[in-house]
């Protein structure tokens, strides 16, 4: 094994604690687009909440940690060390600011946060066979995510998709629950709307508000959509359709692969009896169409509904999800299942974060621009607070999504991605067993999983500390190690190199001695190298977000 009492000792120190520069907090509205207001009246609300328990808030992260954070957050991936010296050294007040813009413009944004949606989607999929949309949902996103559309457009396309899922990566939610009216309504709620009414298909919901007849009325609006089997050449693949049958012809209730001219309420009493037609209204609101209307009409209809400002938990289950990824802790724990008889943590203010989200018409850049800006998103990091303890005193440690720490390895190696197709948009999902589909089937997790409810395991640990392809790229002649030998004869600025690549700040002073030590027991400089390099990669910090 590699590392012997390397592993305990290399990241004892402390990190050299840059402050954060004064104002750097607080951005121009007029400057970078970001609603000034919004950031003032979010750190103002919280500093009250705060002085009310008397509770310690946590000090601004320091540059090297904000840094890795920033990059991690936005682009899935960490900062080269020459990115991580020139940030350190730049004296520019607006640098924090000007580095969340940089990264929003580049397109590995979109990639990354197309994924985290990808991901989403599919971790509750009732039809494997829809992996083979994967790839087409995470490019879709990714460009739209580019293109900074509107939230409000992005969700409507999924609920009135058709087409090709190879083609088409709006057909994503349809497709992962193979076209069924009740699975696909209750994904797109509680994807879109953070609410999980599924609960409510077989009687009312035990915990919720929701009733029974209400899941049944939005069900109402799917049951003329399907999933067809169609082979386009020698591919083969899966057709979302919509059918709008002659009045005169009611087609098998059972068949899927045709829909449904309407939908029924079973009756629990009597299975076999064709159950209460409903007529489709939107359970929030109480919005509705009438029984008969077209597809087409229903859908867009529910499309407008669910993204309507009318429907408060459209723009809070967004606001959501992103300040929980970015800050570590939702308002709402698991992030959805929110809905109106659910506690939130400080709800004014994710009620400023969701008007300012709807005010900038669903601009998703603009939001991340807004909480990236937050005095709860510049602090330290912290562990997960316990329940009694106040939120968001600290930026809370998670653990990486499996296509971070996947970049992340890779960047730490010093190797390339030996799946060809590793760095492209929607490669987490494939139905070929090869390295990238294989670490995420040991690293991956739902994105929607409260993060305090993913752990670690034993395979996990397997795979970094006795990988084969790990070590051979730990020993590889192009690898990290090759090149820092090859490049300086100074074994500690070697190891400063080392650090910065793999953990992306300098190390300690004892950090530096325990290295400096180990390379004088080793028998080889090589040696010495590969197993700093490889105790560095099996590190808590490495395989967390601070």
């Amino acid at each position: 094994m590699r590392g012997k009492w390397l592993f305990g000792g290399i990241v004892g120190g402390a990190v050299a604690s840059l402050a954060l520069a004064a104002g750097d907090s607080v951005l121009s509205a007029a400057e970078n687009n970001t609603p000034q207001k919004t950031i003032q009246r979010v750190d103002a609300q919280l500093r009250t909440e705060f002085q009310d328990v008397s509770v310690k808030v946590a000090p601004p992260a320091d540059d090297a940690t904000y840094l890795r954070r920033v990059w991690l957050d936005l682009v899935g991936q960490p900062p080269a060390p020459k990115a991580i010296l020139a940030f350190v050294h730049d004296t520019a007040a607006n640098k924090r600011r000007r580095l969340v813009d940089t990264l929003l413009a580049d397109e590995r944004f979109g990639n990354n946060w197309a994924q985290y949606w990808t991901d989403v989607i599919f971790y509750r999929r009732s039809e494997e066979r829809a992996l083979i949309g994967a790839r087409a949902a995470t490019e879709y996103l990714a460009k739209r995510f580019n293109d900074n559309d509107s939230w409000r457009d992005i969700a409507a396309s999924f609920v009135t998709a058709e087409g090709d899922v190879r083609e088409d990566g709006a057909t994503a939610v349809i497709m992962a629950q193979a076209g069924r009216p009740e699975e696909t309504v209750s994904e797109l709620t509680r994807i879109f709307n953070g609410i999980q009414i599924q609960c409510a298909q077989c009687h009312d919901h035990p915990t919720d508000r929701w009733k029974r007849e209400q899941f049944h009325h939005l069900a109402a609006f799917f049951p003329r959509v399907a999933v067809r089997p169609s082979r386009m050449g020698p591919q083969r693949t899966f057709l979302v359709v919509a059918n709008n049958f002659p009045a005169f012809r009611r087609p098998n209730a059972n068949n899927r692969f045709a829909g449904t001219l309407e939908h029924n309420m079973p009756d629990l009493n009597a299975p076999s009896a064709p159950g209460e037609l409903m007529q489709p209204v939107f359970f929030v609101t109480g919005e509705k169409v009438k029984i008969g209307t077209d597809d087409a009409f229903r859908r867009s209809k529910l499309a407008q509904w669910m993204t309507s400002d009318k429907n408060p938990w459209f723009a809070n289950a967004f606001v959501n999800r992103v300040w929980s990824e970015l800050v570590g802790e939702g308002f709402y724990e698991p992030v959805d299942d929110i809905g109106p008889d659910r506690e939130c943590s400080s709800a004014a203010t994710l009620a400023i974060l969701a008007d300012s989200f709807v005010a900038s018409d669903h601009n998703v850049k603009n939001l991340y621009r807004t909480i990236m800006a937050t005095e709860a998103y510049g602090r330290a990091s912290g562990p997960r607070r316990t329940p009694i303890e106040t939120p968001f005193a600290a930026n809370c440690s998670q653990p990486l999504r499996d296509g971070q720490l996947y970049a992340s390895l890779f960047n730490a190696l010093g190797v390339s991605d030996p799946a060809t197709a590793g760095g492209r948009p929607g490669a987490g999902f494939r139905r070929q067993r090869g390295p990238r589909v294989l670490f995420k089937n040991v690293f991956g997790f739902d994105p929607s999983q409260r993060r305090d409810e993913v752990g670690g395991s034993i395979p996990q640990a397997l795979t970094l500390m006795n990988s084969s392809q790990i070590n051979r790229a730990i020993a590889s002649r192009e690898g990290t190690v090759s090149q820092l030998l090859h490049n300086t004869d100074d074994d500690q600025e070697a190891i400063v190199v080392l650090y910065l690549r793999v953990l992306a700040r300098r190390p300690s002073k004892r950090e530096i001695e325990t290295c400096l030590a180990y390379r004088a027991e080793s028998p080889s400089r090589r040696e010495a190298f590969q197993d700093m390099l490889w105790s560095l990669i099996n590190t808590a910090e490495f395989k967390y977000r601070r």
